[in-house]
C-alpha cells in the first residue's frame, strides 16, 4: 500500500457513504478507478445506486469506458461473483482489463465470501488489502450489511435527546417538546437520511404524533421507511404518519395474532403489516424478533427514535450498536423521563461495552457518539 492507495481508498469510502439509506437491501459500496499517467488520474467513480442497482463497480466502469484498461480499482467491499439481480462484478472487472484491485474486506454473504477475490486472482489481477489503515471506519461503514449477513439483523443506531438533567422531554399529547436547538435537530434529520428505516413505538406516536420523515431541504426523497412497533395494531389512521403515503413507506410490526379488522384498516390506509409474533403485553414486541423480521425485508440500517421504553428494551437485549446522544444545556424538569425507561444514561455510558468515538457541538447542544468496540476479524481480507 502507498500513500496514493490510502488517498484513493479513502475517496472510495466517502463515495460509499452516499449510498447509506438508499442502497438496501445491498450494501453501500464505493469504487474509484485510477490510471497512472504523468500523475494518478481518476478515470471513473461510482457508488451503489438506489435499491442496490447498479453496483458501484459497474457505475465506475461505465464512467471510465476504455480508460479502465490497466487501471487500479479501489473498492470498499469484495466484488460479487454470483448472478443475482445483476451479473457478477468480478467478471466485469476482468473484462475491463483492470490490472490491480485495492479492496476493503471480504463480503460475508455466503454467495460471495472469498469467491470474488479468487476469481480476480485466477484472472491474473493483483488483489491488495486496502483496509489496513481504515479497519474500524470500514467496518462501521459496512456494519449494516455485515450484521444482516452474520446475525440476521440490521445495524441499530439509537438517537436520544436529553436535557441537562439527563431526562427526555415528554410529548404533549400530539406534539413533540424540543429540548435541543434547530442545528442539533437538523443533524438528527441527517441520521434519518442515512438510515434504511426508522423505528418508534406506538407510545411515541400517541405522545408526539411524528411524521418521521427527513425534512432537510432537498432531501425529502431520502426519508427512511417508517416502522411502528404496535403489537395489537391500535394506531389510528389520523396520525401524521399516514399523510406521506405512499411516497414514504409505513410498516407496522405486530404480534402474530391480531385483530384482522384492525390490520385491514391500516392496510386500506396504505400501511403494511409485518407480523413477527412475540409478546402482546406492556413489554411489547421482543427486539430480536423485530430485527429479524426487518432484516428479512432487506433493512440493513435501523435508526431507533422511540421513547424510553423501546430504548430500554433494545439496550437490555444488547442490540444497540451505536448511540447518538444529544445533550442540551436546558433542564427538562419534573415531567422528564429517564432515557432507558427506569434507567438513566449511565446504563449505556457507564458500561465497558460502549466507548465515545465522536464529540460535536451544535450551538449549545453537545452530541456524543458511542459505539460497541467490535470488529469481526473473520471478514477482513488477508494482506
Amino acid at each position: 500500500m502507498t500513500s496514493d492507495d490510502d488517498r484513493f481508498f479513502a475517496l472510495a469510502m466517502r463515495l460509499a457513504e452516499r449510498g447509506l439509506g438508499r442502497s438496501w437491501p445491498n450494501p453501500a459500496v464505493g469504487a474509484v478507478l485510477v490510471r497512472e499517467e504523468q500523475y494518478p488520474l481518476v478515470a471513473g467513480r461510482g457508488w451503489t445506486q438506489d435499491g442496490g442497482m447498479p453496483h458501484a463497480e459497474t457505475v465506475a466502469l461505465e464512467a471510465a469506458g476504455g480508460r479502465a484498461k490497466d487501471a487500479t480499482l479501489y473498492v470498499t467491499l469484495e466484488p460479487c461473483a454470483h448472478h443475482g439481480r445483476t451479473p457478477p462484478c468480478a467478471d466485469a472487472i476482468i473484462a475491463a482489463g483492470i490490472s490491480r484491485v485495492v479492496v476493503g474486506h471480504r463480503d460475508p454473504d455466503n454467495r460471495v465470501s472469498g469467491a470474488g477475490f479468487s476469481r480476480l486472482r485466477e484472472a491474473g489481477i493483483e488483489v491488495v488489502n486496502g483496509a489496513a489503515n481504515f479497519e474500524k471506519a470500514l467496518y462501521w461503514l459496512n456494519a449494516g450489511h455485515v450484521l444482516r449477513q452474520t446475525e440476521n439483523r440490521p445495524f441499530v443506531q439509537l438517537k436520544l435527546a436529553l436535557g441537562a438533567d439527563g431526562l427526555i422531554a415528554p410529548g404533549d399529547g400530539g406534539a413533540p417538546q424540543w429540548v435541543t436547538g434547530p442545528a442539533a435537530r437538523a443533524h438528527g434529520h441527517l441520521l434519518r437520511a442515512r438510515a434504511d428505516a426508522i423505528l418508534v413505538g406506538r407510545g411515541t406516536v400517541l405522545a408526539d404524533d411524528p411524521a418521521l420523515t427527513c425534512r432537510l431541504p432537498g432531501m425529502a426523497g431520502r426519508s427512511p421507511v417508517r416502522v411502528v412497533a404496535d403489537s395489537a395494531l391500535r394506531t389510528e389512521t389520523g396520525a401524521k404518519l399516514f399523510r406521506d403515503l405512499p411516497d414514504v413507506p409505513l410498516w407496522f410490526v405486530s404480534a402474530s395474532s391480531v385483530d384482522e379488522d384492525r390490520a385491514d384498516v391500516l392496510r386500506a390506509a396504505g400501511a403494511e403489516i409485518v407480523a413477527v409474533g412475540g409478546k402482546t403485553d406492556q413489554s411489547g414486541i421482543e427486539p430480536g424478533a423485530l430485527l429479524n423480521a426487518l432484516a428479512g425485508r432487506g433493512i440493513t440500517r435501523l435508526l431507533v427514535e422511540g421513547g424510553p421504553k423501546i430504548a430500554g428494551a433494545f439496550l437490555n437485549a444488547g442490540l444497540i450498536d451505536e448511540a447518538v446522544i444529544f445533550e442540551s444545556d436546558k433542564r427538562v424538569g419534573a415531567r422528564g423521563l429517564k432515557p432507558f425507561h427506569e434507567q438513566g444514561l449511565d446504563a449505556l455510558t457507564g458500561t465497558q461495552e460502549f466507548s465515545p468515538v465522536e464529540h460535536r457541538m451544535f450551538g449549545s447542544d453537545r452530541m456524543t457518539v458511542y459505539r460497541r468496540d467490535v470488529i469481526p476479524k473473520e471478514i477482513m481480507i488477508d494482506p
